[in-house]
């Protein structure tokens, strides 16, 4: 038996795939402050098995309580386990010299520390107990360049690429056959884009641009994102380890 673990499964991205893994018939647990009534629903309708576990993923000792509770409810009945380190947040958007001292610490911990911590203790277990573990990390485009007002975003998205690569490079120096990579997801429609578009031009110097491709339905669904991300899932050992797969490439192929 295995789970699919998505963080962030409220709302956006991490509902849409939530909702695609119990098509498929996949067990998930979701990681959220608060649970997704919907998403319950949607599983029985399924017949499916969706369970929520409540974390503030900005909360350094939630985390890693919620990573025991994942290990004691679940683990013991699994061979294998699936991580999508999904949730994130944009905020600050505002230049450095003009940013909130509690956004910026908010927004590491639940776009970095929190993603670190979940998977190094999720692998020590599965190590522990000979299981094997597929994680895919949520990143962006932002990681590979300095977008005025991002400074912060760009930055933990940068360092979600290089731990990813670095995981990669110690389960082959280790001779672990687990899988890891970050997926792009490009810009989809959803309430980080309306954070983005609310805004200032002061704050971020390409909000027309995003108001722009809303306006033009250019605004990928997270659904559509999702099924790439059931793909990805269904062939784990068809991936290239550390490798960041974007979307844009991926529907090109």
């Amino acid at each position: 038996m295995h789970y699919t673990i998505i963080t962030g499964d409220s709302r956006g991205l991490g509902e849409a795939a939530a909702k695609t893994f119990l098509e498929s018939g996949v067990s998930v647990i979701g990681i959220s402050r608060s649970g997704n009534d919907s998403l319950k629903q949607y599983a029985d309708k399924q017949q499916g098995n969706y369970y929520h576990l409540s974390c503030d993923l900005s909360d350094n000792n939630q985390v890693l309580n919620c990573a025991d509770r994942l290990i004691d409810d679940y683990f013991s009945l699994a061979d294998k386990f699936y991580l999508i380190n999904n949730a994130g947040m944009i905020e600050p958007v505002a230049p450095v010299g003009s940013m909130g001292q509690e956004e910026v610490i908010k927004h590491i911990q639940v776009n970095l520390t929190a993603p670190v911590l979940l998977t190094n203790r999720l692998l020590e277990e599965a190590n522990r107990q000979d299981m094997q573990a597929t994680i895919i990390n949520i990143t962006s485009g932002a990681a590979d360049r300095a977008v005025h007002g991002w400074s912060v975003y760009s930055s933990t998205k940068a360092a979600i690429n290089r731990f990813t690569e670095t995981t990669a490079e110690e389960f082959k120096n280790q001779g672990k056959n687990h899988h890891i990579v970050a997926f792009s997801p490009g810009v989809m429609d959803t309430d980080m884009q309306s954070v983005i578009r609310s805004a200032s031009k002061e704050e971020f110097e390409d909000i027309e641009k995003f108001k722009e491709m809303k306006e033009e339905g250019k605004l990928r669904s997270p659904e559509t994102v999702a099924a790439v991300l059931k793909d990805i899932w269904i062939n784990p050992e068809e991936i290239e380890n550390g490798k960041v797969y974007k979307l844009y490439d991926m529907i090109k192929k």
